[in-house]
């Protein structure tokens, strides 16, 4: 079934005319799109094959990044008015990533899944599916944030989403902070805080998200300012911050140009955009006063009953919404554009997208005088922008304005080229380009993780580590220090091979070679002096290392200052980090790890004891406890050891639900034989119990064994 143009307009009028929060205005939305198009997913990507060989290498890691997947926490529905949210997603979309853009309409369900639609699909580019995610109960975000149940189903939700889309080290560009939590959940996804407004500014948010935007400038990897004022208040916090201004689509708006109108003639001026708390009726009213013999033109979604307030004026007309293919028709028309906003802290961090449509046209524009419309007064050339601060400044700038009728044809034409020009130098395809630069350089300001692979032998298994090591990390903040500990076999050699072969990618890459072997604490604490990184990591050389496993782990300290150690969940350790998961190949174990930590994003639970395979610790924690017991050599209880130092010193372990490992075992020490074995857990465990008393065996989860 397939409505018309002018039925989908009407509904998208009652749409937006609805008051929020309102369910009824979600169930329209809903219905509206229901109505419009019914799309279905893509399946997920089967599961490649295991290839057979002496050491399984998964498929899942060899796989090339193209173009990064962009999920976009919105601030308003795709259907809404057509502005910075859609124009950027679509442009992205052009250049070939993935877009999924996350409605601000949540589908009122308890149990987790989502809605989906196909909103836009380039030409030459990606399609762009708008999501509406499961939520139990109403929910505005605009007005409210979400309880611990309706968080739970959004993670569950969106999880669906990633498992279904083959979503992988996604990008996750937030544009309202009330999504700010469930963004920073997901542990493989560059999180970047889009802020376009000064969200308290708005009447009806108030501080409801002041300590969820707090938390996502923080924690961001990247902040986005789109005016300097933002970019102000975003500095202190900002772990990376660069400014992306507003623009326009100059090919959709040039179209609006015409002759204006001679010297004598009545002049047309008019505004398009919402007529809300910020608009300045008392400016409008002096204007068309002022000038009677001029129609007055304005177009949006009027919130503050404008027109009924300035009904007495016969020249002033008022349209309503209007869709954004429109525009151009209205633009057409219009001698003078309008920019009348009242001055406030909302606005002073305004980069109004109307100023680069309206010079898209050619067309002269009266405005307020705002910090960001300042800059392109000054630029933009033969006065095509006037600035007041004033009703009286309007009617004065107004009068200049149309002014320009008396000019000659030719004088007309050229300032018309002129700020033509400058606004296709503000196209959004520009503002593209320089996001996804700023995606690529914002590593740079990434905290530096550093691991440190301990070797003895074995060296398939630490050639697999390395390869999932590397393949696994998305930017260039990680550094892998390889300690081998005198090595009998080819290992040295390998190791000496593969670091030239990192130096000449340009990593930063080392391995020290050690001529006797100093054990595992003793490698651990030869690779630690020489790590630099604000989060140190020590690995076992028998895993493979998931995409994303780093940012994964140190989102958890960021959310929790008390934690001091932090595991991954594996399938094969001696403790409450073991879980079971199906599958006879590596790749299968690993299809199905990411589908248990996608359900399970944000998660973590405390653990009394870390296992060293992986665990990862803030510089701090390092320096405040120090080096590894080197007297529980060659290995075993030395973890148990230094996890209980510790927590002496007040800090927390626990282990990460989100991110998963794949785990050997033990490989270097179960070559030695089982009695060698036995007996070196003996004697280090005898070494323990005289620091730290009886040692307290590890336990088990309940779903770490296969069902019977």
């Amino acid at each position: 079934m397939r409505l018309s143009d002018s039925h989908l307009q009407r509904l998208r009028r009652l749409y937006r005319r609805l008051p929020l929060p309102s369910p009824l205005k979600r169930l329209v939305s809903q219905l509206r799109w229901r109505l419009e198009q019914w799309s279905v997913l893509p399946s997920a990507n089967a599961a490649h094959p295991a290839t057979e060989r002496s050491v399984e290498r998964p498929s899942l890691l060899s796989q090339p990044l193209g173009p990064r997947d962009l999920v976009f926490f919105s601030i308003i529905d795709w259907h809404f008015r057509f502005q910075r949210p859609q124009q950027l997603a679509t442009e992205l979309a052009k250049q070939g990533h993935r877009v999924v853009y996350l409605s601000v309409n949540l589908v009122a369900s308890s149990e987790p899944g989502y809605a989906h639609q196909v909103v836009s699909h380039p030409e030459g580019g990606a399609p762009v599916w708008q999501i509406f995610l499961h939520c139990p109960g109403p929910l505005s975000i605009y007005t409210q944030g979400a309880t611990e149940e309706q968080h739970e189903v959004l993670v569950q939700s969106l999880a669906q989403v990633y498992e279904d889309l083959s979503l992988n080290q996604a990008v996750h560009v937030v544009q309202h902070p009330f999504w700010s939590r469930l963004a920073l959940s997901f542990p493989t996804a560059r999180v970047v805080y889009d802020c376009m407004d000064h969200h308290a500014g708005f009447h009806e948010e108030g501080f409801v998200h002041d300590a969820a935007e707090r938390m996502l400038m923080k924690h961001a990897d990247l902040c986005v300012a789109s005016a300097a004022a933002i970019e102000e208040a975003l500095a202190p916090h900002a772990r990376s911050l660069t400014v992306i201004r507003n623009a326009g689509d100059p090919v959709h708006f040039e179209t609006g140009v015409r002759s204006v109108a001679s010297a004598g003639e009545a002049q047309h001026v008019g505004y398009y955009g919402a007529v809300a708390e910020w608009f300045d009726l008392a400016a409008l009213r002096a204007m068309a006063s002022q000038s009677p013999q001029h129609q007055f033109h304005v177009v949006g979604d009027d919130t503050v009953g404008a027109e009924k307030a300035l009904k007495d004026l016969r020249n002033l007309h008022f349209y309503g919404e209007q869709p954004y293919a429109k525009l151009p028709e209205f633009l057409a028309q219009w001698d003078v554009c309008l920019i009348p906003f009242l001055r406030n802290e909302l606005t002073r961090a305004t980069n109004p997208v109307k100023i680069y449509e309206y010079l898209s046209a050619g067309k002269p524009v009266v405005a307020t005088q705002l910090p960001e419309l300042i800059p392109i007064a000054q630029e933009v050339p033969d006065a095509g922008l006037w600035l007041a601060d004033s009703p009286a400044g309007f009617c004065d700038a107004l009068s200049q304005a149309l002014a320009e009728a008396s000019l000659s044809e030719s004088e007309r034409l050229a300032r018309i080229q002129a700020r033509q020009a400058y606004a296709r130098g503000q196209s959004w395809a520009s503002r593209a380009l320089a996001f996804a630069a700023a995606l690529k350089t914002c590593d740079s300001q990434a905290p530096r993780t550093s691991a440190v692979v301990v070797a003895y032998n074995q060296w398939a298994l630490t050639a697999r580590c390395l390869e999932s090591l590397t393949a696994g990390s998305d930017d260039n903040s990680l550094e892998i220090i390889v300690v081998d500990n005198a090595s009998a076999d080819e290992t040295p050699a390998q190791l000496l091979a593969w670091e030239a072969q990192q130096r000449a990618l340009g990593q930063p890459h080392r391995v020290l070679l050690q001529d006797r072997n100093l054990g595992f604490g003793g490698g651990v604490n030869v690779g630690l002096r020489a790590a630099s990184g604000d989060y140190l990591v020590v690995l076992n050389n028998d895993l493979i290392l998931t995409p994303g496993w780093a940012r994964g782990l140190r989102r958890h300290f960021e959310r929790n200052p008390r934690l001091g150690i932090i595991c991954p969940t594996t399938n094969n350790i001696g403790n409450e980090a073991q879980v079971w998961l199906p599958g006879d190949s590596i790749d299968a174990v690993l299809a199905a790890a990411r589908r248990r930590t996608l359900i399970h994003a944000g998660q973590t639970i405390p653990l009394w004891v870390a296992a060293f395979f992986c665990v990862m610790m803030p510089r701090a924690v390092y320096e405040a406890v120090g080096e590894l017991d080197e007297a529980y050599f060659p290995g075993y209880y030395e973890d148990d050891d230094y996890c209980y130092r510790v927590r002496a010193a007040g800090y927390e372990i626990g282990c990460a639900e989100d991110v998963f490992v794949y785990h050997e075992l033990s490989a270097s020490f179960n070559v030695d034989g089982a009695a060698k074995r036995q007996a070196l857990l003996d004697r280090n465990r005898k070494l323990f119990e005289s620091k730290w008393g009886p040692w307290k065996p590890h336990q088990y989860r309940p779903e770490s064994l296969p069902p019977t």
